[in-house]
């Protein structure tokens, strides 16, 4: 079965182009020149990725990304953006993005950029399965940080998380191995599934976001950089209660 792509794109020509590279993939698309009708269009067809532009007539693209990976997590979206300022980048990944890409780009880039994000969404659809047909995964618990996979919620110091989905992924993996260090590369390769170097900012902005969010509940720093090297969650002031 071929996987599909959905384009939320408003400018025709782009969303032309954007149809002959990811055709070339061999992968189906459709295109909607609005994000009006995006909801009921995942909601009747199966999709692996949504390439949605950040500026959409009558719907914010920002909005609509926060929607569809609250009602469709496992689906991977890309945010399409003629902006290329961090503040947007931020926002974009706050509101669930798994990847940004900024115009105008080059095919080759954009072409490596959907296949990294379909091995992602294989990933996940591994984990999924694996995790049907096996027990209930018990909680990750390390001192005050609790992870549970089955329900999909992190709490620290009894104190709950808001994570998008991959950042609860890469939060688990983190969990999974208290204080061993991870390159990026590898981090990519586990928690993304990527196998191409050069995203090096999916990592970084994602390990960025889960930290403001720690940062809210603990004065500790427990998702550490290893300079040269990559990052570790450090288990140390986990065991410590607040005072």
């Amino acid at each position: 079965m071929h996987q599909r792509v959905l384009i939320v794109e408003d400018d025709l020509d782009i969303a032309h182009l954007l149809r002959v590279h990811v055709s070339e993939l061999d992968l189906e698309v459709d295109h909607l020149a609005s994000g009006e009708g995006v909801m009921s269009q995942l909601t009747n067809q199966n999709y692996a990725i949504v390439l949605l532009d950040i500026m959409l007539p009558s719907v914010d693209g920002l909005t609509l990304c926060r929607e569809i990976k609250t009602l469709h997590p496992k689906i991977s979206v890309v945010m399409l953006t003629s902006k290329s300022s961090e503040m947007d980048r931020i926002i974009g990944l706050e509101m669930g993005a798994d990847d940004y890409i900024c115009k105008p780009f080059s095919y080759r880039e954009f072409q490596a950029r959907i296949k990294a994000q379909l091995r992602h969404v294989k990933l996940l659809q591994a984990q999924q399965s694996q995790q049907n047909s096996n027990e209930t995964p018990a909680p990750i618990v390390v001192g005050n940080l609790h992870v549970d996979p089955h329900c999909h919620e992190v709490s620290l110091h009894k104190q709950p998380l808001d994570l998008t989905a991959t950042e609860f992924e890469l939060l688990l993996f983190f969990a999974k191995h208290p204080n061993q260090v991870f390159s990026r590369s590898q981090l990519l390769e586990s928690v993304w599934g990527y196998d191409h170097l050069g995203y090096e900012h999916t990592v970084n902005s994602h390990i960025n976001r889960i930290r403001t969010k720690l940062e809210k509940l603990t004065d500790s720093a427990i998702i550490e950089t290893v300079w040269g090297v990559g990052y570790k969650l450090n288990s140390k002031p986990l065991q410590q209660e607040l005072i």
